[in-house]
């Protein structure tokens, strides 16, 4: 009987434990706060215990130990958290020096200004052939660019405004994909917008490249600096 009682006092014991803690991070509570309802739970399950058969030890050793976890798991988030903002400033900071310089990001847009564009690819392979379609935007094929052959990885290209009829493209904002093979295959190529660097941003959790060409971009999803 007293095993039984014994029993069931530790089970409502860790499940008000579990009820605190579903609480707690509801509302959001700090660990110091966790730590004093798991103290008094304890005490109050101490002071209830069945006097003939009282917790032993190792479970009063086991349940301090949970304690300490929970604190130590607090303390680890903070320092973590902590070291997250310095990398983060340290960042932004360093992003600063690409004020001016200009970068490849993921996207299709062409800017042509003064007939010249600029714009890459991204290969996962060598392909012995890679071809750029200029779309204007109405949709029709204004130039198409036959590259030849290029290596993996992020290459660049320009576009001199010329259309295929021979004319001048106006001044303006173009879309453009890329097809590529490798000995007849297809090979996978990603189209890469150009973007000069203006302003950094600080966000929540990444810093933020404000480029004229591609808008806001992730400094994370930059593939080259130019």
């Amino acid at each position: 009987m007293n095993s039984v009682a014994s029993t069931a006092s530790q089970d409502q014991f860790l499940a008000s434990l579990a009820q605190s803690g579903s609480q707690a991070d509801t509302q959001a509570t700090s660990a110091s706060e966790l730590q004093n309802r798991f103290l008094k739970l304890l005490v109050t399950q101490m002071q209830n215990q069945d006097p003939l058969n009282p917790m032993d030890n190792a479970q009063v050793t086991s349940q301090l130990a949970e304690i300490s976890t929970v604190s130590g798991i607090d303390t680890l988030n903070s320092t973590l958290s902590g070291m997250a903002s310095s990398f983060l400033a340290a960042q932004s900071l360093q992003a600063t020096a690409l004020l001016g310089h200009s970068v490849l990001a993921p996207g299709n847009d062409l800017m042509l200004q003064n007939a010249e564009a600029t714009a890459g690819v991204q290969l996962d392979q060598p392909a012995d052939a890679v071809t750029v379609t200029v779309i204007g935007p109405d949709g029709r094929v204004v130039r198409t660019i036959h590259l030849g052959s290029e290596q993996a990885g992020t290459q660049t290209f320009t576009w001199d405004g010329k259309t295929d009829a021979g004319g001048a493209a106006a001044d303006g904002t173009y879309m453009f994909r890329v097809s590529a093979v490798q000995g007849g295959k297809p090979v996978n190529a990603q189209t890469l917008g150009y973007g000069q660097v203006q302003s950094v941003t600080l966000g929540s959790n990444q810093i933020v490249l404000n480029t004229l060409g591609l808008g806001a971009v992730n400094l994370s999803d930059v593939k080259q600096v130019i």
